[in-house]
C-alpha cells in the first residue's frame, strides 16, 4: 500500500460529527487493505478506556482502534482532560494522571508548550507504525482568544503536515455562516492546509441541497467532498457528554426499565450503551424521584468526583429514594457509584474533595478509602459462579474493604466487587454490560426465558455499517488522491 499523508477531521464546533467520521473513515481504510490508526492529541472526556499496557486514553480513540482492529495505545490520546469540579479538570499525559488544573492554568499557561511537544512526539511514533493516521481534531478551529495556543486542531496539522477537513452540522442550521465563518477567520497557512468540507447530518433529500452545494463551494472557494445523511441506524459510542441530551429519560411500560441515576460527575456513561440495544429494555438517565420509583433495575454510575456526587444524592433526597428501592428492585453500582453503596469513603489526601471522611449510601456492608494511586487495567474474569470468561477495565482511584465471601467476580483467582446474595451488586470493571451473560442475567429480573445479544458482534455490524455509510457518501477517492500528492 502507498504511504498516504495523514487525514485530518476538524470541526465548526462540537458535537458535528468528528468522532463519528473519523471512525468511519479508519473503518473504511482498514476494509481497503490499509493499516489505519486513530489520534487525537488533546480530548476532554470523562468517557476513557484502560489500554492492555494500562494506561489511560479516551473511550472515542479506543473505539477508533476497535474500528481499525488494533489495539488502543497512548499514543493515540497522549493528552486527556478530566473534568472532576466546576472548573478544574485532571490531566491525564501519555496516560498518566499529572495533578489537576483549573481552565485558567491549563488553556493560558505556559506547560502547553511542553504538552504540544509531547502530543507531537507521540504523533510521530504512532505515525512510524500505521498507514494512514487518521487525526480528529476538538470544538470549533476558529477560538480566536485560544488558538495561538492550540495543541489539537490547526497547529497539530500543520505540525503532522496532514491534509484537513472541515466538518459541519446542518442540522443544528446557519451551515452558510459556520462554514464560510470558519474559514475566513482561517490565518493564510491555515487556510492551506483545508482540502475539503463534509456537510454532516442531513435529513431528507440531498438533491434539495444542490444549489446550496454550489453556492458554499463558490464562497469558500474549496469542494464540498460529502453530504452525509442522518444516519439513525447505526450505533456507535459518542465522545461528547452533550450527546446524552438525546437519551431517555422516562420510564415506559411493558419494558425492563433500567434508571441510571444521572450524576453531576458522571463519567463512562457509554457502560450503557449495549443496555440501550436490548429490545426488552428501556434504559434511562434521571435524577427524578418519580422516575426512580418506576424502575426495575437502578443503576449508579462511575463519577469523577464520588464524593461530591454522594452529598448532591443526599441533598436532592436521592439517596433516601434509592435506599427504599433497594428492599424490592436490584440497585447496582460501577466504580464511584459501588464506593457510595457503601459505609463511607475516605479521601485522606483530598483527591478528589476538601470533605475527607462522608457517609456512604450504608447499602453495601464496604468500605472505601481513596488514594493516590490510579488503577487503570484491562480484566478478565468470572461473573458470580458463571464459568464463562468476561472482559472489563478498571480505572479509579481508591480501594474497597469487602467482606470474606462477599465478592462479585473471580479475576483470576482474585476476589473482586461486592454481592449482597440477592439481586443487587457493584463493582469497579467498566465495560461489565458488554458481556453477554450478564446482561442477560438482567432482563431475566423480569424475563425469565431472555436472552442478551452478543454486543461485540453487534459492533462490529456497525462498524462495517458505518463504513458503508462513508463509501455511499463521502468522496474517499479525492480524499486519498490528496493523502497521496503531498506525499
Amino acid at each position: 500500500m502507498q504511504n498516504l499523508h495523514p487525514i485530518m477531521l476538524v470541526g465548526t464546533g462540537s458535537d458535528v460529527g468528528k468522532s463519528w467520521i473519523t471512525t468511519g473513515i479508519c473503518r473504511w481504510l482498514k476494509q481497503k487493505g490499509y493499516q489505519p490508526a486513530p489520534f487525537k492529541a488533546q480530548n476532554m472526556s470523562l468517557n476513557s478506556f484502560s489500554t492492555p499496557d494500562n494506561l489511560e486514553i479516551g473511550r472515542a480513540q479506543a473505539v477508533q482502534a476497535e474500528a481499525c482492529e488494533i489495539p488502543p495505545t497512548v499514543e493515540m490520546n497522549p493528552i486527556l482532560l478530566k473534568p472532576s469540579s466546576v472548573n478544574k479538570s485532571q490531566v491525564v499525559l501519555h496516560g498518566k494522571p499529572i495533578g489537576n488544573q483549573t481552565a485558567q492554568e491549563y488553556f493560558l499557561g505556559e506547560d502547553k508548550k511542553h504538552l504540544f511537544e509531547e502530543a507531537k512526539k507521540a504523533f510521530h511514533q504512532l505515525a512510524t507504525k500505521y498507514n494512514p493516521v487518521v487525526m480528529e481534531g476538538a470544538g470549533s478551529i476558529s477560538e480566536l482568544n485560544l488558538k495561538h495556543r492550540d495543541i489539537v486542531n490547526m497547529r497539530m496539522a500543520a505540525a503532522a503536515n496532514a491534509c484537513v477537513y472541515l466538518v459541519a452540522d446542518i442540522d443544528k442550521g446557519g451551515v452558510f455562516g459556520s462554514v464560510y465563518g470558519t474559514i475566513e477567520l482561517l490565518e493564510d497557512w491555515e487556510r492551506k492546509l483545508v482540502k475539503g468540507i463534509i456537510i454532516n447530518k442531513f435529513r431528507g433529500d440531498p438533491t434539495l441541497f444542490i444549489e446550496g452545494k454550489k453556492k458554499l463551494e463558490d464562497i469558500t472557494g474549496l469542494p464540498i467532498l460529502g453530504i452525509m445523511p442522518y444516519a439513525k441506524d447505526i450505533i456507535i459510542e459518542e465522545e461528547d457528554s452533550v450527546a446524552l441530551g438525546s437519551r431517555a429519560v422516562t420510564s415506559r411500560e411493558n419494558k425492563l426499565n433500567i434508571a441510571v441515576v444521572k450524576l453531576h460527575y458522571m463519567s463512562n456513561y457509554t457502560d450503557f450503551q449495549s443496555l440501550e440495544q436490548e429490545p426488552l429494555i428501556n434504559l434511562y438517565f434521571t435524577r427524578d424521584s418519580e422516575e426512580l420509583k418506576k424502575a426495575d433495575i437502578i443503576i449508579l454510575p462511575g463519577t469523577k468526583n464520588t464524593i461530591e456526587d454522594l452529598i448532591a444524592l443526599k441533598s436532592d433526597g436521592l439517596a433516601t429514594i434509592i435506599k427504599e428501592q433497594y428492599k424490592h428492585i436490584p440497585i447496582i453500582g460501577i466504580c464511584g457509584g459501588y464506593q457510595m453503596l457503601g459505609k463511607s469513603i475516605a479521601d485522606p489526601f483530598s483527591v478528589e474533595s476538601n470533605t475527607t471522611l462522608e457517609k456512604g449510601l450504608n447499602i453495601f456492608d464496604i468500605e472505601t478509602t481513596l488514594s493516590k494511586t490510579k488503577e487503570t487495567v484491562q480484566r478478565q474474569f468470572k461473573f458470580k459462579d458463571l464459568k464463562e470468561t468476561c472482559e472489563g477495565y478498571e480505572i479509579h482511584m481508591g480501594e474497597t474493604n469487602v467482606p470474606k465471601n462477599k465478592h462479585l467476580n473471580d479475576v483470576n483467582g482474585k476476589e473482586e466487587g461486592y454481592f449482597d446474595g440477592n439481586k443487587s451488586w457493584g463493582t469497579y470493571l467498566h465495560g461489565i454490560f458488554d458481556n453477554q451473560e450478564v446482561v442477560t442475567e438482567l432482563l431475566q429480573v423480569k424475563y425469565p426465558d431472555a436472552k442478551a445479544r452478543n454486543y461485540k458482534s453487534f459492533k462490529a455490524e456497525q462498524f462495517d455499517k458505518l463504513a458503508h455509510w462513508i463509501d455511499e457518501n463521502l468522496d474517499m477517492a479525492t480524499i486519498l488522491k490528496n493523502s497521496i500528492e503531498k506525499c
